[in-house]
């Protein structure tokens, strides 16, 4: 389903994006742009910054960004076509009527049944629970537990019954057919058994997407039945690994920071003792996608997983995979207990809220459990214990962040202080103030990106986003560099097409429209990746000669790196090969000047 790129274009330009996303953040004036505290995590200092000219958002603290649709589709969670008409509507734009392959509409189609079977059995298991003598059980070991009424509702939590098919025969009256319900994670069907339940006489837990819409189901089974827990498989509607248990409801919450638990039981009793802004993982480990989901939230993340050695895993790892999104990381400390339900039920809130308030930093935890390793008492473990230390605490990028923490680890563990600084600065970073005027210039494009692939293209490739940073921001480039640079040496596809699509700006109009530029791009995370070259402001308060400096540095690395490339394809091509060193002794001699005439 799409409108014609004319009808976007439109819709487009009838709605300035500094008076939309002004509609739902205030937003300050500075420099070329406006600037405001991110609508999508929590931030203290401003690092969302809106462009009239360029008409693009991007936030160098999280990544997000893209033009006026992507905000609408990000902010009110709407598709693209809901996104256009709430737009147009408000600019009084009248849409065509337009109409939906059949296979969208198919898939529409059976997201939306998908989502309505789910609504159907949550209501129905919480009848079960709260209504029926069946549920009896259930009700007791909820109240055993300690979970109130009111919890109980809140979450909407049911009971599934001890009959095999009981939830089948259910939806079977309410008009689902057996194709259907094959398909949703709720029901097996097979010709040898017939159907068969996935859940049954077990407590369920709905699980809602960030829009609160019933997406699957965790069950907790009665007894000492095996296993425990069971989730909902995998369906068109439910990505374990991109969902996080009660983040719909924990993303409203005014406590500092998000918890993060194991499970979702410990989550339902932290919200119930007034920790709302408590979340968990769905039966898998600790993901990117997750940790880049909760970035458009917060960045700052409590670990409260349990307190044995796979708790102690699951934080090494959780730990990584968060400073990867650029989220900061305290784990709280359950001991003696084992959970954080188990904790608040034994020593109370106040307790919890102690735990918190006296949580470990990340780097602090890291380090603990690598002492852990060795015999401090013993000089040779003690020299093995500061290298591994000083290994860790070399990748903390900022200077007065690593200086505190070697500070602070000195004296925990009675080491030298110069002596640890010296071993880290041997591991690197003290070279990190040498930095060449282009390196200057580098950095500005390598904000934070949401996943780790996207990561590592800004890396791999920084020399053609930041060219096409400078293109954007001077459009006079594109006549200075004609005949030097061509889409081609663009050699990542995303990147070629952004070139291709700004040279045919600029040769048909004479400027170049970055917000035009993102809606080519489907994908959401491409459109960040967009937004972030495009919208990235270099910083040009240099001299005319450094500027120069930096423009041909970034060219030659472009071009050598489609040389490079080129090169890999053509092996004994001597043709071509004759081609290239041609191309590379004509690259040494190439300068372009910034100077007028």
């Amino acid at each position: 389903m799409r409108y014609s790129d004319d009808i976007i274009e439109e819709v487009r330009s009838r709605n300035d994006i500094v008076d939309v996303i002004g509609g739902y953040v205030s937003l300050n004036h500075k420099g070329n742009s406006f600037s405001a505290c991110c609508p999508f995590h929590h931030e203290k200092t401003p690092s969302f910054h809106v462009s009239r000219e360029k008409q693009i958002y991007h936030c160098f603290g999280c990544g997000v960004g893209g033009n006026v649709f992507t905000f609408v589709m990000e902010y009110e969670n709407y598709s693209f076509p809901e996104a256009i008409k709430m737009l147009a509507e408000r600019s009084g734009v009248e849409l065509p009527e337009i109409k939906m392959s059949e296979e969208d509409r198919s898939k529409e189609n059976f997201k939306v049944m998908l989502k309505d079977m789910n609504k159907t059995a949550a209501a129905y298991f919480h009848y079960l629970l709260t209504k029926t003598d069946h549920g009896e059980k259930a009700r007791n070991y909820l109240k055993n537990r300690g979970y109130t009424e009111e919890t109980i509702n809140k979450f909407g939590m049911g009971y599934s019954d001890i009959y095999r098919d009981d939830l089948y025969k259910y939806l079977k009256s309410k008009g689902y057919t057996d194709a259907q319900m094959s398909k949703s994670g709720l029901v097996e069907i097979n010709e040898k058994n017939g159907p068969t339940d996935k859940f049954w006489n077990r407590v369920m837990v709905p699980i809602l997407d960030i829009n609160g819409k019933v997406i699957a189901f965790g069950g907790r089974v009665l007894g000492d039945g095996l296993p425990k827990y069971v989730n909902t498989q995998e369906t068109a509607v439910f990505e374990k690994s991109r969902n996080l248990f009660a983040l719909n409801i924990a993303k409203r919450s005014k406590r500092r920071g998000i918890i993060v638990c194991e499970g979702y039981m410990d989550v339902i009793a932290m919200h119930q003792a007034g920790f709302d802004n408590a979340v968990a993982s769905l039966g898998t480990a600790f993901t990117i996608g997750q940790a880049t989901l909760l970035k458009r939230y917060t960045d700052e993340v409590y670990l409260a997983y349990d307190s044995d050695d796979a708790g102690t895993k699951a934080n090494l790892k959780a730990i990584d995979i968060l400073r990867e999104v650029g989220i900061t990381t305290r784990i709280i400390d359950m001991s003696p207990c084992k959970d954080p339900d188990e904790f608040i039920l034994k020593n109370g809130v106040d307790a919890f809220e102690d735990r918190i308030s006296n949580a470990t930093t990340g780097i602090v935890f890291e380090i603990d459990v690598i002492s852990k390793g060795y015999k401090l008492s013993d000089p040779e473990d003690k020299i093995k214990f500061i290298k591994d230390t000083a290994l860790r605490m070399s990748k903390i990028d900022e200077p007065v962040v690593r200086h505190s923490y070697i500070d602070a680890i000195a004296d925990k563990y009675y080491l030298d202080k110069d002596d640890l600084k010296s071993m880290v600065t041997a591991y690197g970073t003290a070279g990190a103030n040498n930095k060449t005027i282009s390196d200057r210039y580098s950095k500005v494009t390598n904000g934070n990106t949401n996943h780790k692939a996207d990561k590592t293209k800004v890396e791999e490739y920084k020399s053609q986003s930041l060219l096409l940073s400078w293109m954007v921001n001077m459009p006079e480039l594109f006549d200075k560099l004609k005949d030097v640079i061509t889409e081609d040496d663009f050699v990542d596809e995303d990147y070629k097409t952004i070139a291709h699509l700004l040279f045919e700006q600029y040769k048909k109009d004479g400027r170049v429209s970055p917000a035009a530029i993102v809606d080519v791009f489907d994908d959401v995370e491409k459109q960040r990746l967009v937004a972030n070259i495009l919208q990235t402001e270099l910083p040009f308060d240099t001299s005319l000669e450094e500027k120069e400096k930096a423009l041909n540095d970034v060219i030659y690395k472009t071009k050598q790196q489609r040389i490079d490339y080129e090169a890999s394809l053509c092996a004994g091509d001597m043709t071509k090969i004759q081609q290239l060193l041609n191309m590379k002794t004509q690259l040494a001699k190439l300068h372009i000047s910034l100077k007028n005439g």
